[in-house]
């Protein structure tokens, strides 16, 4: 049974989306701030935390940042209507989705179901199948234990939705590939029409990827198509 903590400052919404979670088989803890967010993380890690934007105390996107360094849960931001900006910053500060309010209740467990999926590691799968290790310009993507390596060994940590969006690239190196076509094949059928935070993610990416990088980059925009991974990839 995976793990939720749901951190939001209505205690009507929390009580509504507790109930509603743990009907669909989740166990869930609730938080109205920051500290009951840290004593509910020290009393069980969890396996994803729905977070607020608007918190009393510390922010939801500092709680965020905090969240991303310190753990390998799943995150997914809550933001105000046409709040555009603050679900940006939150997809920079390493949130994996984020959901707009007012939102149906059967559209954020879809949400839920999707992140977790995607953050799963791989002990439920065959160990005499394990995935390859995909290697590029001298990195490596272990496609088993969900791990990115520099050149010089150094673990290079990734959000779920950074170490999708990277594994779709380098499935598919050198061919361009659209906005939505890397939506599509990252986030399956949970993504809605704000796209621009797959520019979000590749900018993350190409931070992590090319800190000491010179010359040709390895995420190219290709104006007005998408994106293009230059590298050749071994190992697919």
């Amino acid at each position: 049974m995976s793990h939720l903590i749901l951190v939001d400052d209505d205690l009507e919404v929390l009580a509504l989306l507790q109930k509603f979670l743990v009907r669909h088989g989740y166990s869930v803890e609730v938080a109205i701030d920051g500290a009951a967010l840290w004593q509910a993380v020290a009393r069980r890690v969890p396996d994803l935390v729905i977070l607020d934007v608007m918190l009393p105390g510390t922010s939801g996107l500092l709680l965020c940042q905090r969240l991303r360094a310190e753990y390998d849960a799943g995150i997914i931001m809550l933001t105000a209507l046409g709040e555009a900006s603050d679900r940006v910053v939150g997809l920079e500060l390493g949130a994996d989705d984020y959901l707009t309010k007012p939102f149906d209740a059967r559209e954020l467990l879809a949400r839920v179901r999707a992140v977790l999926r995607r953050t799963s590691d791989t002990r439920s799968a065959p160990l005499d199948t394990p995935r390859p290790i995909l290697a590029f310009a001298g990195w490596h993507l272990d496609v088993t234990r969900r791990e990115l390596r520099s050149p010089d060994n150094v673990m290079i940590p990734l959000s779920a939705g950074e170490f999708e969006l990277l594994l779709v690239f380098a499935e598919h190196p050198r061919r361009v590939l659209s906005r939505q076509q890397l939506l599509d094949m990252a986030r399956g059928e949970t993504h809605d029409a704000f796209d621009r935070s797959i520019d979000v993610q590749v900018s993350r990416l190409r931070r992590k990827l090319e800190a000491d990088l010179a010359g040709t980059p390895m995420i190219r925009t290709i104006r007005n198509v998408g994106y293009l991974f230059t590298p050749d990839v071994v190992g697919r």
